[in-house]
């Protein structure tokens, strides 16, 4: 009885806050948030039908408007995913609430909004983890800046990205996978046609992701579902790696179709029926487990072709590009590259053999007599440095605004662990949390140079979403990429620079080439050491 009062007077003492906080009428329906300082905050808000039951492995389908007015004061769970792993550097104080029931976005707008640019957040987590709840994406502070911030959820793991035969013939357009993806589009259609009811403009809309987020912004780039529905694009740490094929193996991978043949007979489910019913969880981990991989399917549709490919043929989305990456990628990510031989000698006697007419060159980029940060650098450039040179110069021959930089910064307590610039590392600068990182993320001091380079991102990179230029206060003019080769250099202060790592581009993309040649070879990770012998260059790799 005692516990039954307290909780109602509880209700009573939280309704008049609820009743004052700001309201907004979307045609989506009403709903509540609260107010955090000078910024209008709307949590947990639902942009498609909850994808359980018959609708796991569905494209994402609208939502009716709903009745009354929607409490939107706490985040949605997170899209069900593996958390078994180890805590690592990238992990949170506590265990994330997670949900088959989990298409849902947030909304922080600036005071005073009115037609304010939107910048849409992709979280990443290799397309199997992570959550727009995550502490280090609080959108205060860019909000504070003047843009409508929005973060999503979309589909992880294996119920976001698996195909399967039977899944394509059910399909209206006869392919399947890409479903994670989808539920970004949908998420994007939603700001599209809501967006304006919390200030923001529609017709200014940066989509930006980080790592797997990143990944993400080039599928919408290269998505014909995706065109116009944002303005600008911002790829941090993306990795332009070939992806598998619907209903063919190419570049050694076996088609989407086949994974997901192979997934349903390890889970033991004989059908399409069967899998629809197997608990959420239990098969995300059991997927896990059999090695699934989630990515992007090149199915015909929704991902017409290769990234490579499609940014090659200029038919990616025509709009301004700022793209990077950061100095340290792999230091926190050893699981990509390869293990180190015992000896400098090794080295180069094993880049020599898989490198042939190259090797002299990958050599002079990354040397034997450090070996073992060459390792580290040259896994960095394969999949990330050359990702946003080539993003940078893709943009520019089609015509577009496109700024690169390079993330080397570093403070004590990260540079002590040996994790200077890591992945990720950039976040708390850009977002302006440093405080919200979590409990293995090497502590930020508050120092005047750690604010100062916050003040600089946060500035360029809102600016970028007003303008499709990146300016910050107090800090330097940021050509673009057009401008002989220019980028910014966030070492100890934000640098414009020009020339980045002279060589690394050309090897990357040489080497990219003649495995795409090839049709069996794939361009990821398999570098440096994990290459595979290269072959010879033909009349189309010069």
């Amino acid at each position: 009885m005692k516990s039954a009062i307290i909780a109602a007077l509880a209700l009573t003492v939280a309704m008049p806050a609820f009743a004052k906080g700001p309201a907004v009428d979307a045609p989506a329906g009403a709903v509540r948030g609260y107010k955090d300082g000078p910024v209008s905050v709307f949590k947990g808000i639902p942009y498609a039908q909850p994808p359980i039951g018959d609708l796991r492995w569905k494209p994402p389908l609208a939502l009716p408007r709903w009745a009354g007015t929607k409490l939107a004061t706490d985040f949605g769970p997170a899209c069900v995913q593996n958390q078994r792993g180890p805590a690592n550097i990238y992990s949170g104080a506590e265990k994330l609430p997670v949900s088959e029931d989990c298409l849902t976005l947030n909304v922080w707008r600036p005071a005073k909004a009115k037609k304010a640019p939107v910048l849409v957040w992709i979280h990443g987590g290799a397309l199997t983890a992570g959550s727009s709840r995550e502490p280090l994406y609080d959108g205060r502070p860019l909000a504070e800046r003047g843009v409508v911030v929005v973060s999503i959820n979309y589909r992880l793991g294996v119920l976001g990205w698996m195909a399967h035969p039977e899944l394509s013939a059910e399909s209206a357009v006869g392919v399947s996978g890409n479903y994670g993806l989808l539920d970004q589009v949908a998420a994007l259609q939603w700001i599209k046609a809501n967006i304006g009811a919390f200030g923001g403009d529609p017709d200014n809309v940066t989509i930006a992701g980080e790592s797997a987020g990143g990944l993400s912004v080039m599928y919408l780039m290269a998505s014909p579902a995706a065109r116009g529905l944002f303005d600008k694009a911002i790829a941090q740490s993306a990795y332009m790696i070939s992806t598998p094929e619907l209903t063919k193996g190419a570049f050694g991978a076996p088609s989407a179709e086949a994974v997901g043949q192979f997934v349903a007979k390890g889970v033991e489910a004989p059908d399409l029926a069967a899998l629809r019913k197997l608990d959420a969880q239990e098969l995300t981990e059991k997927a896990a487990k059999l090695g699934f991989a989630p990515f992007g399917t090149v199915d015909g549709k929704i991902l017409p072709r290769q990234l490579v490919d499609t940014f090659d043929k200029g038919e990616q989305a025509p709009v301004p590009i700022l793209a990077g990456f950061n100095q340290g990628e792999i230091r926190t990510l050893t699981i990509l590259a390869p293990k180190a031989p015992e000896s400098a000698e090794e080295y180069e006697k094993q880049i020599r053999e898989k490198y042939g007419d190259l090797a002299d060159a990958f050599l002079k980029l990354y040397p034997a007599a450090d070996y073992r940060e060459s390792i580290l650098a040259a896994t960095r450039d394969a999949l990330y440095g050359w990702t946003a040179e080539r993003l940078v110069r893709s943009q520019t021959a089609a015509g577009q605004a496109a700024y690169l930089y390079l993330f080397d910064h570093g403070y004590p307590a990260m540079d002590d662990a040996g994790l200077h610039a890591f992945h990720a590392s950039e976040l708390p600068y850009v977002f302006g949390t440093p405080e919200r990182v979590g409990p293995l993320w090497p502590r930020v001091p508050d120092t005047v140079q750690e604010r100062g380079m916050s003040d600089a991102m946060l500035g360029y990179w809102t600016s970028f979403a007003k303008s499709g230029a990146p300016v910050a206060a107090k800090a330097p003019e940021w050509h673009p990429y057009a401008h002989g080769g220019s980028f910014m250099w966030f070492g100890d202060v934000p640098t414009l620079s020009a020339g980045l790592m002279p060589g690394m581009f050309a090897l990357n993309e040489d080497v990219m080439c003649r495995k795409r040649a090839t049709g069996q070879v794939g361009w990821n990770w398999n570098v440096g050491l994990a290459s595979p012998v290269l072959p010879r260059p033909t009349s189309a790799c010069n």
